[in-house]
């Protein structure tokens, strides 16, 4: 009987912590350009996040992350901390105005040619 116990308890340990934490994501993060994408794609790059890409057209930021270790509210605070708005998280202001012209897209679009 202890043995059935022991095995029963094994397997529901082996299938809880296979449970897949892996998740990908996608929301919106406002910028204008590839110095933008550098700097947004760094400021994701916490413990936790496996994969990510800011695409500079749609403004759309996807993220492959381990949700045990972090979430997307995190994600998004730590862009946000950058001066980048993230998804329903305002960009921090004075990160914002530390930002070189080019990436301030509050005031315009990026025109400069990189």
């Amino acid at each position: 009987m202890k043995n059935i116990f022991l095995v029963l308890g094994l397997i529901i340990s082996f299938y809880s912590n296979s449970q897949n934490t892996v998740k990908t994501e996608t929301f919106v993060v406002k910028g204008n350009c590839e110095d933008c994408k550098k700097r947004i794609e760094n400021a994701a790059d916490i413990k936790g996040v496996k994969l990510s890409n800011w695409d500079t057209e749609k403004k759309a930021f996807s993220v492959t992350y381990d949700s045990k270790k972090t979430s997307i509210d995190l994600i998004q605070i730590a862009i946000a901390a950058k001066g980048y708005d993230a998804g329903d998280k305002k960009g921090d202001d004075a990160a914002y105005k530390k930002l070189p012209k080019c990436c301030q897209y509050k005031d315009h679009v990026c025109t400069e040619k990189k």
